[in-house]
């Protein structure tokens, strides 16, 4: 097993906690008058974030180590709604709270798998203990 494969997984689980923060936003705002729900394309959004590479310089043995990357982790797009309200909202709280649902198990199962890795590769340094 490569350690390449757990930044896959580190990636997957930073591109579902931003669009948590995404969808937590959109419900948070169904009320408010104008205001566009929004989401990004989880795939889009992995493809972009296994691609992205950092070139940091540290200046000052004070400075601590980075081991993530920037919060753009994908491009957000307007979520089109299927009835649009009078006051301009797109929020659709039933959809929202789909879609939260549906991510959070998601990104649950992908602590699940690397959590299993983490532990196989335990397991091996050990020797079987």
């Amino acid at each position: 097993m490569e350690i390449k494969a757990l930044a896959l997984h580190e990636n997957a689980l930073r591109v579902r906690a931003h669009r948590n923060e995404v969808l937590a936003s959109n419900i948070a705002n169904a009320d408010t008058p104008n205001y566009k729900a929004r989401d990004l394309d989880f795939a889009a959004a992995l493809k972009g974030a296994r691609n992205q590479t950092i070139s940091l310089t540290k200046t000052s043995d004070m400075h601590q180590e980075a081991w993530g990357t920037s919060r753009s982790v994908g491009k957000l797009m307007y979520r089109v709604p299927v009835q649009p309200t009078l006051d301009g909202n797109t929020v659709e709280a039933d959809v929202e709270q789909a879609k939260f649902s549906e991510n959070a198990v998601q990104y649950r199962a992908s602590l699940a798998f690397l959590d299993g890795q983490i532990r196989s590769l335990k397991f091996a340094i050990k020797g079987g203990d």
